[in-house]
Formats: structure tokens, C-alpha cells, sequence
């Protein structure tokens, strides 16, 4: 076997391994305080993010997709289309690409941060028009009226008077810390997971 078909096959086997945890990582959400109760927080793109970090950029939208497609399998697509797997993939895929494009042209610290940072930028950037223009009117139509999607927000801030509004106030910021908690933990763990994986020859020797 050549060392071009080697590479290919680790890198198969961590996108397989790394998959199944961002799978199951997704299926731990949790609520979040002063937040809809539908909004909720999970870590997943940890694991996306570690795999365009360690795999590359094609790497860790794979494990956005696989994630996502075998969340649809088992949960169906729903009066809603699957839109919410949409989005995280869209949001996922664009967060991961973008901070592993940036670290993958200098594999340095500084650039893995800088990748997250700008990661996060467009991660929280791109989910207000998706939301606003496509998730929420599709929620909507499914759940019985954006009344009752403002009726969730308004329970918590009476005087939020509009979708636009509330996603500004309430996903953004959510949105945006999300990112942050993802971006700092990938950059956290990478270096001691990245040995281990190395250990267990399960990674390629890059740096």
C-alpha cells in the first residue's frame, strides 16, 4: 500500500471516528437559561472544528455532514423538513471551513486562533439572515404562526416587539457565545488530542 493510500485510509477511519462523537456530542444539548426553550446548546462543532483542524477543511465539513444526515435518519425530517439540520450544517460547515482554511495555510497557534475568531465571526454572522429568511418562517407554518415563536420570546422580555428583534436579542448573542465556547475548547484540547490520536496511529504526522 502506498503512503498516499495510507494517509487516505487514516484519514477515512478519523472522519468515521470523529463523526460518531460529533453524533453523539449533538445529541447532548441542553436548555439554556433566559432562552426559548427550543434554543438549545450543544458542542458538536468541537468536534468538527478538532477534525478540519487535524483532517483539513473537506474533513471537518464532512463531519458536519455525516453528523447532521445521520441526526435526520434517525429523528426524520418532520413537519419542519429538517430545516434545524440544515442549519447546523450550513452554520457548522461555514464556522469549521472557514477557521480550518486560516490555520491550514500556516499550522501555527496563532493562526488556529485567528481561524476560530474569524470562524466565529461568520458562524454568528450568516445565522441571523438563515434564521429570519428561511428557518423561522418555516418554523412558523409548522408550529401554528411566528405568534406563537414570539409568544416563547416574549415570556421572557414582554417588550421584544418583533422576530427581527428577538433574534437580535436573543440568537445573536447566543449564536456568538456558542461560537466562542466551541472555538476555545478545540483550541484547548487539539494539541494533547492530536498526540493521542498520533499515539494510536490514527492521525497523520503533519507538524
Amino acid at each position: 500500500m502506498s503512503n498516499t493510500n495510507k494517509i487516505s485510509t487514516k484519514a477515512m477511519i478519523q472522519i468515521a471516528m470523529l463523526s460518531a462523537v460529533a453524533t453523539v456530542v449533538y445529541y447532548l444539548d441542553f436548555p439554556v437559561p433566559l432562552m426559548p426553550s427550543f434554543i438549545k446548546m450543544d458542542l458538536s462543532n468541537v468536534v468538527s472544528l478538532f477534525a478540519g483542524f487535524t483532517i483539513g477543511p473537506v474533513g471537518g465539513v464532512m463531519v458536519c455532514l455525516i453528523k447532521n444526515v445521520i441526526h435526520v435518519v434517525i429523528k426524520g425530517f418532520g413537519t419542519t423538513m429538517g430545516i434545524g439540520d440544515i442549519f447546523d450544517f450550513v452554520t457548522g460547515a461555514a464556522f469549521t471551513l472557514t477557521a480550518s482554511l486560516i490555520y491550514h495555510r500556516n499550522r501555527t497557534k496563532k493562526n488556529a486562533v485567528l481561524g476560530c475568531v474569524i470562524g466565529t465571526i461568520v458562524f454568528t454572522a450568516i445565522s441571523l439572515p438563515l434564521n429570519y429568511f428561511i428557518v423561522y418562517p418555516i418554523y412558523a407554518k409548522a408550529f401554528g404562526g411566528m405568534e406563537a415563536i414570539m409568544n416563547a420570546y416574549q415570556a421572557i422580555l414582554p417588550n421584544v416587539g418583533n422576530i427581527f428583534s428577538a433574534l437580535c436579542i436573543f440568537n445573536v448573542p447566543f449564536t456568538l457565545i456558542k461560537g466562542v465556547i466551541c472555538a476555545a475548547v478545540t483550541v484547548i484540547i487539539y494539541k494533547p488530542l492530536i498526540k493521542v490520536l498520533r499515539k494510536a496511529n490514527l492521525a497523520e504526522e503533519r507538524e
